[in-house]
């Protein structure tokens, strides 16, 4: 009987959170992995010659996925 609660308690709490938040809980995590992957470019992009190429690399993939999340913000909710 206190499990039946609990879900009720739950459920009530998510079909309460606005869309908004819903896609800013998932896309949030995304833009942190992109942002942390630039950073590393940043860093590795002090090796002589193959560091620039990798961050560039990197700082490509944190684009694609600013795009991604991007367009997982506008899914209407």
């Amino acid at each position: 009987m206190n499990n039946m609660w609990k879900l009720l308690i739950v459920a009530g709490l998510v079909s309460s959170l606005s869309g908004c938040f819903l896609t800013k809980a998932v896309t949030m995590p995304m833009r942190v992995v992109g942002a942390t992957t630039s950073l590393v470019g940043a860093v590795v992009s002090v090796v002589p010659v193959a560091g620039n190429k990798v961050d560039e690399a990197l700082e490509s993939a944190d684009a694609a996925i600013d795009e991604a999340a991007d367009s997982v913000d506008k899914v209407p909710l």
